[in-house]
């Protein structure tokens, strides 16, 4: 993807094209699983430092662009909002955290089941996530 897609989606997002946003929204799109923060710091290593690596994400998780993961590793994780305004309920989908080699799944063809909540509560995002061993670490247990 090309520096013009990438401000095109930052400008859709209302998000100004800085060259370090670009960097970090480039190294998203690349990834084929939600990274950390820690994973970025290591891609960008000569490019960014951890603050503004931070700071970018923070910008990017409240402006829609990146969902944040709460995946039980202690570690958020972050993937790209396919929708190109404001994310909603049908954007968001299952993970699947391996135990052992850590890495974080997306099931996009799994749908979060709707909960009923109670009245006057209002959510924002939802964090479906199962944890076990994916089938390549399965393998390697038997």
């Amino acid at each position: 993807m090309n520096n013009q897609e990438i401000e095109n989606i930052l400008n859709a997002k209302q998000v100004k094209p800085t060259s370090n946003r670009i960097l970090v929204l480039r190294e998203l799109i690349k990834a084929s699983h939600p990274v950390s923060l820690a994973d970025l710091e290591v891609l960008l290593e000569f490019s960014m430092d951890k603050a503004s690596i931070f700071r970018t994400l923070k910008l990017f998780s409240e402006k829609d662009v990146v969902h944040p993961i709460e995946d039980g590793s202690r570690s958020l994780k972050y993937e790209l909002c396919h929708s190109l305004t404001h994310c909603n309920f049908s954007d968001q989908h299952i993970h699947f955290y391996c135990e052992r080699c850590k890495e974080t799944y997306c099931f996009e063809n799994v749908s979060i089941p709707i909960v009923s909540i109670p009245s006057g509560f209002t959510p924002r995002c939802i964090n479906y996530v199962i944890k076990g061993l994916c089938p390549e670490c399965s393998a390697k247990s038997k």
